[in-house]
């Protein structure tokens, strides 16, 4: 066994990154606090060719050296866009036509296992000590949520947000190369 070099990882350009096919799912952050986090967003986003994150609230936005630091450069690849209020993008969303999930621990809420990927959709990480805001809920389709049988009951948020974004891409990724 031997590291696969960077040349055998085939790994995009900026300028080809740009006009690859993305998912067309988006991540919406709810008032992140950590910097470290949302440059694990970035990251995880660039990753699996998310279309675009929503950084809402108190979430930092790119150009940020502790955003930069955790992104490896990839808050200059993916998409974003702003928002004063969680509650804000919501509205852009529905009036884009997307559907919406919270991805928390909510009375209804599907497994993730049984939760079933559609395009044109939009998902809600929430704050790392509140979870997704009670602004935001009544927006929502619906929520996911990730069981866990620890004694916490909670994963980092960047975390959680990179498990959805890969079943994501796993169950969306139609041929995108």
């Amino acid at each position: 066994m031997r590291k696969l070099s960077m040349d055998e990882l085939h790994r995009l350009s900026k300028e080809d990154f740009e006009r690859a096919d993305k998912l067309p799912i988006i991540i919406v952050l709810d008032n992140i606090r950590s910097l470290s986090n949302v440059g694990a967003f970035f990251r995880t986003a660039d990753a699996f060719r998310i279309g675009e994150l929503l950084l809402c609230g108190i979430t930092a936005c790119p150009p940020h050296r502790e955003i930069h630091k955790t992104a490896l450069g990839a808050d200059e690849t993916v998409k974003w866009r702003y928002f004063e209020s969680t509650e804000a993008a919501c509205q852009a969303l529905k009036a884009e036509g997307y559907k919406i999930f919270a991805v928390e621990q909510v009375e209804g809420s599907v497994p993730l296992q049984e939760f079933k990927f559609e395009l044109k959709t939009a998902y809600i990480l929430g704050n790392e000590v509140e979870g997704v805001s009670e602004e935001a809920l009544p927006y929502c389709d619906g929520a996911i949520e990730l069981p866990q049988e620890g004694t916490k009951h909670s994963l980092n948020v960047s975390v959680c947000a990179g498990i959805v974004m890969w079943k994501a891409f796993e169950m969306l990724n139609l041929g995108i190369k």
